[in-house]
């Protein structure tokens, strides 16, 4: 490249707006580190609340005393200047003492997000920052393997040395290293200096009107550089950091009693400043602002829109929006250049565009053991002559006349999407995996990444899918526009200018259509014809199907609604997508890192209604608890009515007892739940999903069953009493009829007593025996009862025989007995042929039948005593079927350390909550442990096509190879989450990206009771039907 000329080659005008322009004011920081700011603060206000965090705080002084002792025991263990300590950690207190300590320490912290990082960025960071020590967490000290540790909780535990170490730091010594990552590979170091934060965070505009008694949010991931500005900087002007939570309500709580935010435009987008009246200051930075955002947050509050990437220091340029005025980056920041400089680094004449490079105060170190990188990027400053570096940002801009920047986007094909840094040749290439895809290339346009593709006929669901088994959900193109070939330049290269324009066009034409639509729509909604009966018809017929909408903002966003175009055509775009899902793509997903990085830091949607609606909606009145109600209202109502009327006798209330225990115990019978599932789940994928979504929560019909026995026992007692009652007063009812009654009441009562819900899953095995045994004794107590009650009433005419033929209750108590014997008629002893995959699982393989997916059997070492419920798993084109037992306590641990050669099954089959997956195009799976067996026979049948999110500690170990085998060449984009190694993820959150990426219709989940219900609660009350195994209640 030539050597960099001086700017006199400019017009003189130029040259004069150029030397104007370039430079920010000069004026020295009151501070040369960040911890003597710090330090300044704490002995001025020492009892001012420094951090906040879920309710507790810590005070200056508190803060001081043990990042002193802190820093007194990393100097103990051979910390000086020059080292440095790795922070593994998650938002806390905690997280702020530790930096704080490592700063006076004199080293440089390299901070890590324990609950995201994975594990191979984990040891890369380590292995190249060669860090001394990791400051960590208990929950994360497992991870780390090689280096010295320290735990955070323990510094209570450490020599109470409160005194400061000896100062060692220089304003050129490193503060932190920040390892930027995203889609191109492995991570890179960036080096930032005391004087380089402190140049910013310690002067205006850069402190962004924080002084003492002002409170400071803290949003962001520890290891995104902008954190280094809500911390650092409110550390640093005696402010209130007030760290959130994990959970979105936290979030909001938190912004809620903040003055100011620092964050991504995405962030703030969703929010409406009416709902926080207490911000005072917004700062946005990581990607461009859309005007609109800046208008609405800075008539509410000081609104500073700033850029610059990690490598010049968080942002080097910042403006204070005025409401109503043109949107731009500002200028530089004190004691800093920027440059707009042509493809040969020639500065440009103003107002033309050109690359932005950076210099002054802001400039860091460079890449960490990256030596060409940073000669590449780094140049020394021709313009000042002083020695100092300038840095090639690699975004477009240019000045305008009043001397500030406008941002034109980046100048090479690393773009930021949503505050992800995004390699478009690498979008292209996933795309290009797609085998319908000729030629595929990627553009960022109005901060959507679109998908340009080749030839014409290419499907964009089939590239989407494919994309997003490679890329995360962020670098996926949300819009496509396939063609015959593309416009090229003259010198041979893709015409992205022409593709750009392409964009814009789409995007205009749509507008227009939409405003048309609009249009068109109100002037039919006063049109009389559309009233007429067959219009009407016509219309409400040609209304799209409704998806889900997975709200960001108030309204729905093109990346946020889910989208399935060509659903209508046939089942054919079905298989060509997925011909389109090559299996090798699995060993490119990984390249591109893990499905999951992030995702802690993702917003989730506001709740669907009111907090009280909802809850009673989805949790205190659940369709099972309503099919209780109603089964149980009715009898309530009837038995009401019947003790007003007072006149009826114990042979009409022996008929209501009977017929409840009837219909409890039949909608407990394989075949009737069968016979359910069959009707439901024959509902055509192309219903509206409203309709689906309800007849896919079919498995509660167990309230049915509840329902009916707990009014069954409540119109015994009445029963009871009545029969008493005519005993005394020597009427029909006879005394060995009474006495029947009375046994048949406890037996119930004691029935019941195990079946609530405490009792039954604190005492499961002894829940099954009396359900059985006291089950059957009543069951011939009833048959006793009948004959009897029957026999009391008869006529003296009449025989016995005649009279129990014309009896009701003696056809309901058959029926009912038959249909308890049923399931035995079909016991026996079956051959199995045992698979030990672990120490914790064994695979169990049985050839007397063959299953369905969703589909679970009973198996028995003891057929009277105990019976175990398990999904089966049938492999497609294989008779017979297979499970998996985990081991959970004493029985399973048996069958794992004792594999049996036979085992008794009895009854069919019987379908359960996983036989609904066929009723949505596309479904999200999500399986904890052992879970996976229900899971793994849909996803080996692939009739749908399905994302799995599959959490355990390490699978392989537990499940043996082959199986996980299986169920990763059936299901290329499953996720596998490591809980060993990454610790426990916040399921809804990453349960809710999955869905996105997906675009799935539906999640399903098998999972614990406590997990099951948080995630099926945190989807539906989202508006995503979610449907999981429930717990009788």
């Amino acid at each position: 490249m030539a050597d960099i000329i001086t700017p006199r080659s400019l017009s003189l005008e130029d040259q004069q707006r150029f030397d104007r322009f370039s430079y920010g004011p000069r004026q020295p920081s009151p501070f040369s580190c960040i911890h003597h700011a710090f330090e300044y603060h704490a002995a001025v206000q020492p009892d001012a609340i420094a951090v906040e965090h879920l309710g507790d705080s810590i005070t200056y002084a508190a803060l001081d005393r043990q990042a002193n002792i802190l820093a007194n025991h990393l100097r103990s263990s051979g910390v000086r200047p020059g080292f440095r300590v790795c922070l593994l950690v998650q938002r806390g207190i905690l997280m702020v003492v530790g930096i704080v300590a490592v700063l006076k320490a004199g080293a440089a912290y390299v901070p890590l997000d324990g609950t995201i990082v994975t594990q191979s960025t984990l040891e890369h960071v380590l292995k190249d920052s060669e860090a001394k020590l990791v400051l960590t967490l208990k929950d994360y000290v497992h991870r780390v393997s090689g280096t010295p540790t320290f735990c955070l909780e323990n510094i209570a535990e450490l020599p109470q040395v409160v005194s400061k170490p000896q100062d060692l730091s220089a304003p050129t010594d490193s503060i932190y290293i920040i390892y930027t990552s995203g889609t191109t590979g492995k991570p890179k170091g960036v080096e930032v200096m005391h004087g380089n934060v402190t140049n910013l965070v310690c002067l205006a505009p850069g402190n962004i009107e924080m002084r003492p008694g002002r409170r400071v949010s803290q949003l962001l991931n520890v290891a995104f550089d902008m954190a280094a500005w809500e911390i650092l900087g409110s550390l640093s002007n005696g402010c209130t950091l007030c760290v959130r939570g994990k959970s979105s309500k936290e979030w909001r709580a938190v912004m809620k009693t903040v003055d100011i935010v620092i964050a991504t435009p995405s962030m703030m987008a969703p929010h409406d400043p009416a709902d926080y009246p207490n911000i005072k200051v917004v700062a946005t930075a990581g990607e461009p602002c859309p005007l609109p955002l800046a208008e609405k947050w800075s008539k509410a509050a000081h609104y500073y829109n700033s850029c610059g990437p990690t490598e010049v220091t968080i942002v080097n340029t910042v403006r204070l929006h005025t409401p109503g005025t043109p949107l731009s980056i500002g200028a530089p920041v004190p004691n800093t250049n920027v440059y707009i400089l042509d493809e040969d680094a020639n500065p440009v004449p103003i107002g033309e565009p050109g690359v932005m490079w950076a210099g002054g105060a802001c400039v860091s170190k460079g890449y960490l053991n990256l030596p060409e990188k940073t000669s590449e990027r780094y140049r020394r400053d021709p313009f000042t002559n002083n020695g100092s570096y300038m840095f090639n940002t690699g975004d477009l801009g240019r000045w305008r006349d009043d001397g500030e920047l406008e941002h034109l986007g980046r100048v090479d094909d690393q773009v930021k999407v949503k505050g992800f840094r995004v390699e478009l040749d690498g979008v292209s290439a996933a795309m290009q995996t797609c085998t319908s895809v000729k030629h595929a290339t990627a553009l960022l346009i109005e901060n959507e990444l679109w998908g340009f593709v080749t030839p014409e006929t290419v499907k964009s669901e089939a590239v989407s899918a494919a994309a997003s088994l490679i890329q995360p959900y962020y670098a996926v193109p949300t819009q496509y526009i396939a063609m015959d070939d593309f416009p090229y330049t003259s010198n041979g290269k893709i015409d992205k200018r022409a593709l750009r324009q392409m964009a814009l066009d789409k995007i205009t034409r749509a507008q227009a259509e939409k405003e048309q639509a609009a249009l068109a729509a109100k002037a039919e909604l006063y049109s009389p014809s559309l009233y007429s009966g067959k219009l009407l018809a016509d219309a409400l017929s040609s209304l799209p199907q409704p998806f889900p909408v997975y709200q960001k903002d108030g309204k729905g966003t093109r990346d946020a609604v889910l989208q399935e175009k060509t659903e209508s055509t046939s089942s054919s775009s079905s298989s060509t997508i997925a011909a389109d899902l090559e299996k090798s793509a699995i060993s490119s997903a990984h390249e591109a890192g893990n499905a999951w990085d992030g995702y802690e830091d993702d917003e989730l949607p506001d709740k669907t209604q009111g907090h009280y609606v909802r809850n009673l909606r989805h949790q205190i009145f659940s369709l099972y608890r309503r099919l209780f109600g109603i089964v149980f209202i009715t009898n309530l109502a009837v038995f009401i009515a019947t003790l007003v009327k007072g006149s009826v006798n114990a042979q009409h209330l022996g008929l209501v007892v009977v017929a409840n225990l009837f219909c409890a115990i039949l909608m407990r019978q394989d075949y009737v739940i069968n016979a359910f599932f069959t009707v439901a789940c024959s509902v055509p994928n192309t219903w509206p999903l409203a309709i689906r979504r309800v007849v896919g929560r079919v498995y509660h019909i167990g309230g049915f069953h509840s329902g009916c026995a707990i009014s069954g026992l409540v119109w015994l007692i009445l029963f009871t009493a009545q029969a008493t009652k005519e005993v005394l007063n020597r009427e029909q009812t006879s005394i060995a009829t009474l006495a029947i009654t009375y046994f048949i009441l406890v037996l119930l009562i004691g029935i019941v007593l195990f079946a609530y819900p405490k009792v039954r899953s604190t005492h499961h095995d002894a829940f099954e025996r009396s359900h059985r045994f006291l089950g059957w004794t009543a069951t011939a107590l009833v048959w006793c009862q009948v004959i009897l009650l029957t026999n009391d009433y008869r006529s003296p005419e009449e025989t016995l025989g005649h009279a129990l033929v014309h009896a009701p209750p003696f056809w309901l108590v058959t029926v009912m007995t038959c249909s308890i014997i049923l399931p035995w008629l079909r016991l026996r002893k079956v051959p199995v042929r045992a698979e030990v995959l672990s120490k914790h699982a064994v695979r169990l393989y049985f050839d007397y039948v063959t299953p369905r997916p969703g589909h679970f059997t009973r198996i028995s070492k003891s057929p009277l005593m105990e019976w175990h419920g398990f999904a089966t798993i049938s492999e497609p084109g294989k008779t017979g079927y297979s499970l998996v037992v985990s081991r959970a306590g004493d029985w399973t641990s048996k069958m794992i350390e004792q594999p049996p050669k036979e085992l008794w099954v009895r009854g069919v089959p019987c379908y359960g909550v996983l036989r609904i997956t066929p009723l949505f195009r596309r479904v999200v799976f999500v399986a904890t442990g052992s879970g996976i067996g229900p899971c793994a026979p849909c996803i080996l049948e692939q009739r749908v096509p399905i994302r799995l999110l599959w959490t355990s500690p390490n699978v392989r170990q537990t499940f043996g190879d082959k199986f996980v085998d299986q169920i990763l060449s059936a299901s290329p984009g499953a996720v596998v989450y490591d809980t060993r190694t990454h610790g426990k993820p916040d399921m809804v959150k990453l349960t809710y990206r999955m869905v996105k990426e997906f675009n799935a219709e539906a999640v399903c989940i098998i999972s614990n009771q406590k997990l099951t219900r948080k995630v099926v609660y945190g989807m539906t009350s989202r508006g995503i039907p979610a449907f999981g195994a429930i717990w009788d209640s």
